[in-house]
């Protein structure tokens, strides 16, 4: 895994570079704070896994690789004061630049995708961290996939914009939808004005380091509330999370493709959230109530807890062979 800790190392590196830049490194900063941290969690994940541990280095090693191209391109592309997404400048570079890229962008699917596959025939420690991890990288490669279809659905054909010199680039393909790129979020840079698909993309990528979180938080509560250390009912409130975080990737998508800004939801959006709500609260309620039930329902055989065991029905106690 010593790939993945040299492309942590020259994220972290770039992104302080970056800092100290014009604005237009502000698509590097974000990509390689991304990958890092999704390189980080692979660098976790794998040692984990005990069956086909080679290819899984090999995988683990492909993306980092990859991921590591890609950032670079777009560091290079920031350094050169232009863009690298939707770039169709016809200069020499920016041509083969943009197929490398392309293809680094196929790698970080494919490696995912299989890893993804993989993780559904071996069990990563208890259930509920083996179906964090499943759906995680599931639907974190669901939100790769949300990358490739952003450019054919929300291109609306060539434009020219200019770059940091006032030289002019055109560009085809854009983030949003019903608004191009622009007109943003601070940090994020989301549309403020239209639909953005970035916004499901990164709630996509990053699904397996909130479901993983989750369970982390689970177990350490576990420590301190009893009804809370039985494995099925912390693999219960995992998938209570896994079900409400889906939807909302699933709410975000459909928002953006309906050209509405993450910040302005209208009617039909605040309906689907409190559906949502609605339906994840209800199962988590009930869960919690049978943990609560089961924890406070009597041993086994009718006592208490910590209370002499009754001897069998029909039996005789001790004593009272002792007295025959």
């Amino acid at each position: 895994m010593s790939a993945l800790v040299v492309f942590a190392s020259f994220g972290l590196l770039v992104d302080g570079r970056e800092l100290m830049r014009a604005s237009i490194w502000a698509k590097p900063l974000k990509f390689g704070v991304s990958f890092v941290i999704y390189g980080a969690t692979l660098a976790w994940l794998l040692p984990k896994l005990r069956r086909a541990r080679r290819t899984m280095w090999t995988l683990g090693t492909a993306f980092a690789v990859t991921g590591l191209i890609d950032v670079g391109f777009i560091a290079v592309q920031a350094a050169r004061g232009t863009y690298s997404h939707f770039n169709v400048n016809t200069d020499a570079f920016n041509q083969i630049g943009q197929v490398v890229f392309s293809s680094g962008v196929v790698g970080l699917f494919g490696a995912s995708l299989l890893i993804a596959v993989m993780l559904l025939f071996q069990r990563v420690g208890d259930t509920a961290l083996t179906w964090a991890l499943r759906a995680g990288i599931g639907l974190s490669v669901i939100g790769m996939a949300l990358a490739s279809f952003i450019r054919g659905w929300a291109a609306t054909g060539p434009r020219t914009v200019e770059d940091a010199y006032g030289n002019p680039v055109t560009l085809l393909g854009q983030h949003g939808v019903g608004a191009p790129d622009g007109d943003g979020m601070p940090i994020t840079n989301w549309s403020t004005v239209g639909g953005d698909l970035r916004v499901p993309h990164f709630i996509g990528l990053h699904s397996v380091q909130v479901f993983v979180l989750a369970v982390l938080v689970l177990t350490a509560l576990a420590t301190r509330i009893g009804w809370l250390r039985g494995e099925r009912v912390r693999a219960q409130l995992t998938g209570v999370v896994i079900l409400g975080y889906t939807a909302l990737f699933t709410i975000t998508t459909w928002q953006a493709l309906r050209g509405q800004s993450l910040v302005h939801p209208d009617t039909a959006t605040w309906t689907a959230l409190a559906a949502t709500v609605v339906v994840t609260a209800l199962p988590a309620a009930l869960a919690i109530s049978a943990a609560r039930r089961r924890e406070a329902a009597p041993s086994g055989d009718g006592h208490p807890p910590g209370a002499p065991p009754r001897a069998p029905a029909g039996s005789l106690s001790r004593d009272h062979t002792a007295a025959r």
